[in-house]
Parts: C-alpha cells; sequence; structure tokens
C-alpha cells in the first residue's frame, strides 16, 4: 500500500523548473552563509565581507575593462615628458588612466570601491545596529576617498582630492538611499513566519500556493499539526495535498516536533 502512494506521489509531482531549482538552492546556501557570518566577531564578518565585495568588484571591472580595452590601448603607458613638469597635465593623465585603463586597472578601481564601501557599511551595521542613509554616506565617503587615492585621479593634492571624491560618492550614495527607501516596499512582517513553510513549498514546486496557507495562518508552527483537512479548507487541491502531508511526514524534523 505504502509503494503504490509513492508510485501515486510521483506521479502527481509537478515537472520542476531547472532554473527555479538552482535559484532555491543558491538562495539557501546564501541564507546559510550569512546566518554563520552573523556569528562571526565583527574583525572577522569585516574582514570576509571586505574580500568577497572586493573579488565581486574586480570581477565587474576587468568586465567594463575590456569594453574600454580599444580606448585604453591608445593611451601611452607612461606620461609624456613635459607632464612630468606640469602638475595638471600629470593630473589628467592619471584620470584619461583611471577612466579608461584595461582590465586590471578597470579590476583594481572596483575592488577597491566595491570592498572598502562594503567593509565599512558592515562596521557602521554592526556597531550602531542598523542600517541608514548616515552609514550608507560614511561608507560612501571611504570608498570615494580609497578610489580617488589608489586610482589618483584629480589635482597634484591627493589629500584634497581625495576628500573631494569622498564628498562626492557620499552625496550620491545618500541621494540614492532616500530614493530607494521611498519606492520600496518593505516586507511584510508576517513573512518571518512562514519561511520553513516557503522552503517546502519551493522544493515541492508548489510555491504558487503560500498564499493558501497565509490566507488559513498556518504558518511554521502548524506545520506537524497538518492534515488533509486542514489544507482542504484553505482550498489546496488533492494533488498538492498529497505531496505536502508526504513531505511532512517524511521530514524528520518536523516528525520530531510531532512526537514531542
Amino acid at each position: 500500500m505504502e509503494g503504490k502512494q509513492g508510485v501515486v506521489v510521483a506521479k502527481l509531482m509537478p515537472q520542476q523548473n531547472p532554473i527555479e531549482q538552482l535559484q532555491a538552492r543558491f538562495k539557501e546556501l546564501e541564507n546559510g552563509f550569512r546566518a554563520w557570518l552573523a556569528k562571526q566577531s565583527l574583525p572577522v564578518e569585516a574582514a570576509v565581507v571586505t574580500a568577497t565585495s572586493a573579488a565581486q568588484g574586480a570581477a565587474i571591472g576587468a568586465f567594463m575593462g575590456t569594453l574600454t580595452n580599444d580606448v585604453s590601448s591608445s593611451l601611452p603607458n607612461t606620461p609624456p615628458p613635459q607632464a612630468s613638469l606640469n602638475p595638471q597635465a600629470m593630473a589628467s593623465f592619471k584620470q584619461a588612466q583611471a577612466l579608461a585603463g584595461g582590465p586590471l586597472v578597470q579590476a583594481r578601481n572596483f575592488a577597491v570601491m566595491t570592498g572598502v564601501n562594503a567593509g565599512i557599511s558592515c562596521v557602521m551595521r554592526r556597531v550602531r545596529g542598523k542600517e541608514d542613509v548616515q552609514s550608507s554616506m560614511v561608507a560612501a565617503f571611504g570608498s570615494g576617498a580609497m578610489f580617488s587615492l589608489v586610482s589618483g585621479m584629480g589635482g597634484p593634492n591627493q589629500a584634497a582630492n581625495a576628500l573631494t571624491s569622498g564628498l562626492f560618492f557620499a552625496l550620491v550614495q545618500g541621494g540614492l538611499f532616500k530614493f530607494g527607501q521611498k519606492f520600496s516596499q518593505p516586507q511584510p512582517a508576517e513573512d518571518i513566519y512562514y519561511a520553513k513553510t516557503r522552503s517546502m513549498l519551493n522544493n515541492l514546486g508548489l510555491q504558487n500556493y503560500e498564499k493558501n496557507f497565509k490566507k488559513g495562518l498556518l504558518t511554521d508552527n502548524t506545520l506537524p499539526l497538518l492534515n488533509d483537512s486542514a489544507l482542504r479548507d484553505v482550498k489546496i487541491p488533492p494533488g498538492p495535498r498529497l505531496l505536502i502531508l508526504d513531505h511532512i511526514q517524511k521530514n524528520p524534523e518536523i516528525k520530531e516536533r510531532r512526537g514531542s
């Protein structure tokens, strides 16, 4: 009888999209990594966040550098002789190299910007306990100043130029943060009570029925108590009901909670 039920369940299992499966798996790994990172000390978390963000920035910069490779190839590797006598000419030469450099130059610039920004944001979030426009602007100021120092953009006065670049980055980031706050839709607080339910439905390819669970207030705490009648009350069809109940019966964590 149990073998026949397994055959029925297998036949009723919908064809899952491989891309959706991959996205769900990636999301699960990402959440696990973030949970591990949150348990680490501040220096460890800041170092990991800075390194991973710098690596991502380097990859983006290298790609951008390939797009500007034709422009960078026309620039000389060394400044013209007269530039060494003219600080403004030297600054213009370095600015052209920073904006139209090859893959390695752009990878370095983007790695510095993204790594410093992410590292400062991480520290500010842990120290202040929140992520707001002030923290975002401080991180942007640091990344702008470091980008200016590393790339050599601007005039001969590096300190003044780093300050100007940092202020510019901070103002732009502050404006983008406020703009995003105004138009972003905050996630409903109730979603935290359906995390395991959402994961189960995604694994079964039944994510379209999440709204049914929410309508019936079938939160994660009710999973061990679910039966056919409860699922029928929230208008879930027979096929998906069988899949859900079979999953609950085979899940050791849910079975343990049901037994206790």
